[in-house]
């Protein structure tokens, strides 16, 4: 089963934008298509409005609600046909793995879409489009990411490094959930979660131990939940550098002095920015070779995604 993710339609390439165009991001179209399985979606053009159209726009009213409407004559409202069509296809999310949205847009902006009065002043860039809106409180555990962000490495990496981690748990409890199986995907997933969040490297730790206080469901949701949270902070260097020390530590008393000497200072290199992640990673994954380890070989922080996407170079 392909790895789903949801995306704008124009970020795909589609010309379905206000004016036309779209906003192909060359990441989703060249490196990212191959992988996955995208389901487009432009909820503008979804609701029966042309292309190209009217600019629409977020406006806030006197009793605080948030409206759809159309620029130009703020008399011309679409906020219910938009929530009936958003309402109408969330439930065929559930299985998606990610979503892709497109930036700044009344619709499906992630965050600091511009927001206006009902006289036509600007309150500034502080509302979420609507769609997506619906789509983060439909699917809190989802992760979503605008193509504008995608640009920036890191959280380019970590978007993607949630979408698998989402797909692989999905997969793990296709067929049903079951305690066993969650405790062997959060061993699997310790030194991940760790370079992101020590913190929730611990709590999820808790809620593991402790699942027989919930029932399946509640359990197999949070923790998914819990999970994506975690993973959305971004995984620092010198986070990376202490799980890469730990790693470390499952050979120290298989290698040489030399040997031991050489990986502590490329950690250390890379910790002050020197080179890259993927260094000490094959410089571990080297020593795995010569001294298998069960238990090691199975964790995902070596491989959280396809190789190929290069996102550790």
């Amino acid at each position: 089963m392909a790895v789903k993710i949801g995306i704008s339609a124009c970020v795909l390439g589609e010309n379905v934008r206000f004016d036309g165009g779209h906003k192909a991001s060359t990441f989703c179209t060249q490196q990212l298509k191959p992988l996955v399985q995208y389901v487009a979606v432009c909820p503008e053009q979804a609701i029966g409005m042309g292309t190209p159209r009217p600019a629409i726009r977020l406006q806030r009213t006197a009793d605080q609600q948030i409206r759809l409407v159309q620029t130009r004559d703020n008399s011309l409202d679409y906020t219910s046909q938009m929530l009936e069509f958003t309402h109408g296809i969330m439930p065929r999310f559930a299985e998606l793995s990610g979503y892709i949205v497109c930036a700044k847009s009344p619709t499906c902006g992630m965050e600091r879409v511009k927001l206006y009065a009902e006289d036509g002043t600007a309150l500034g860039k502080m509302a979420i489009g609507m769609y997506t809106r619906e789509l983060m409180q439909s699917y809190p555990w989802l992760p979503i990411e605008e193509d504008g962000r995608l640009l920036d490495p890191a959280l380019k990496e970590n978007f993607v490094s949630r979408v698998f981690a989402c797909y692989d748990y999905q997969q793990t409890m296709r067929d049903g959930f079951t305690i066993g199986k969650l405790v062997a995907f959060h061993s699997r997933y310790k030194f991940l979660v760790l370079a992101h969040s020590p913190v929730a490297y611990r709590q999820l730790g808790k809620l593991v131990a402790e699942a027989k206080l919930f029932t399946p469901a509640e359990l197999q949701l949070r923790y998914l939940t819990e999970l994506m949270q975690a993973m959305r902070q971004i995984a620092t260097r010198k986070q990376h550098a202490n799980v890469l020390q730990h790693l470390q530590g499952f050979f120290k008393k298989l290698m040489d002095n030399a040997a031991r000497q050489e990986l502590t200072a490329l950690i250390e290199r890379y910790r002050l920015g020197r080179v890259p992640l993927l260094a000490p990673v094959t410089l571990l994954q080297h020593y795995l070779r010569l001294f298998p380890n069960q238990y090691l070989q199975q964790q995902v922080y070596f491989n959280p995604y396809p190789e190929q996407l290069g996102l550790r170079a």
